[in-house]
């Protein structure tokens, strides 16, 4: 299986536009409500803290994903067992974010197009890309941050005269409690969904790149996240954010500059847009990869295709509507997914450590 190389920047851009793409319509660690700027930034800390586990497993195993890894720390067996897990997972995960990308486009602007269609129109665009690997989609990526980041900037600055900043007062009001929950409900998602970019991360030019990556771009596609969030609070208030779908979306429609600048939702949906299609090629490369890797294959491209129609498969039996959809993010998501993103690269840490100890010379 051929190693892309790609650069520190590609990389960053990659995981800026992975964070705060999809999360853009909507607002992050609502359970802290006055305090979500608080448990905004307590959720990427402790993204970060998890993120330097794939930093240390990437230098200690240069050249390879966190497939490649399980396989080396657990053999092939246990190590298959690992593989089959994450492929699950980002398999799964595909699905539901195709599954919000379209019911978020047939809800605002598609109301009368049949379900299929935008599910497949995107698809067809990510089996693209990703057949061209992760140095495509880190070029693309690469194109499209500054405008990505543009769009985020734009979006915040025409909603400062709609702000209010008592919405954010006062502070820690009803306690740490709820802090913690909304930290722990954005770290879940999307902050520490960095699991599925080690699956798909292996060679940078350099290794300074692998902290470039990791470190740097969640600190900014945390903020990209807070911006969007707090500015949302802060417009329309935590309690009317709770009670809508879109809330990120619905503020940004509230733009009215002396009717001159208007109905501006259209950037909160490029941003969306752009978020979703990063996104979903990501997973689809890294079930493809996986899926690869637990048979033996030599390369992952030839079932890209095959993979992406499995995907939009599950899409259509997964969930009914989007109550369902969205009590299962806001219940089910939360514990379901700490399994992958902590307790899995926590056991994988401790016996990469080990072997490493066992190798080292006495």
């Amino acid at each position: 299986m051929s190693r892309e190389i790609i650069s520190g920047k590609q990389g960053l851009s990659i995981v800026v536009i992975f964070m705060a793409g999809t999360s853009s319509i909507l607002s992050l660690a609502l359970e802290a409500k006055e305090d979500i700027w608080l448990a905004i930034i307590l959720s990427v800390l402790m993204s970060i803290t998890v993120s330097l586990i794939f930093v240390n497993l990437h230098f200690n195993f240069p050249g390879k994903n966190l497939f490649d890894i399980c396989e080396i720390c657990f053999g092939k067996s246990i190590g298959k067992l690992f593989i089959l897990l994450f492929t699950w997972f980002t398999f799964e995960e595909a699905s539901q974010t195709l599954i919000n990308n379209s019911q978020f486009l047939e809800d605002t602007a598609l109301a009368e197009t049949p379900t299929i269609v935008p599910r497949m129109f995107i698809l067809i665009l990510c089996v693209w890309i990703v057949k061209g690997g992760i140095e495509l989609i880190g070029k693309w990526s690469d194109l499209f941050i500054i405008p990505f980041i543009i769009f985020v900037f734009i979006s915040v600055v025409l909603l400062i005269p709609e702000m209010d900043i008592d919405n954010i007062f006062p502070i820690l009001d009803n306690g740490i409690t709820p802090v913690i929950e909304g930290a722990y409900s954005a770290f879940t998602f999307p902050f520490g969904e960095t699991v599925i970019l080690s699956l798909v991360f292996s060679r940078f030019k350099t290794k300074k790149s692998y902290y470039t990556t990791y470190i740097f771009g969640l600190i900014i596609g945390g903020i990209c996240s807070l911006a969007l969030s707090l500015s949302t609070v802060l417009t329309i208030g935590s309690t009317q954010a709770l009670q809508t779908y879109y809330s990120t979306y619905n503020t940004v429609s509230k733009i009215d500059i002396s009717d001159f600048i208007q109905r501006l939702e259209v950037i909160s949906t490029l941003i969306f847009v752009i978020g979703s299609f990063l996104k979903i090629s990501i997973l689809l490369l890294a079930s493809s990869i996986g899926i690869s890797k637990l048979f033996n294959f030599e390369s992952y491209r030839f079932i890209v295709t095959p993979v992406s129609l499995s995907i939009i498969n599950l899409s259509f039996i997964s969930f009914d509507n989007r109550m369902s959809f969205v009590e299962w993010n806001s219940n089910g998501w939360l514990y379901y997914s700490f399994l992958f993103e902590v307790i899995l690269p926590v056991i994988i840490f401790i016996t990469a450590k080990i072997k490493n100890v066992k190798k080292a010379p006495s």
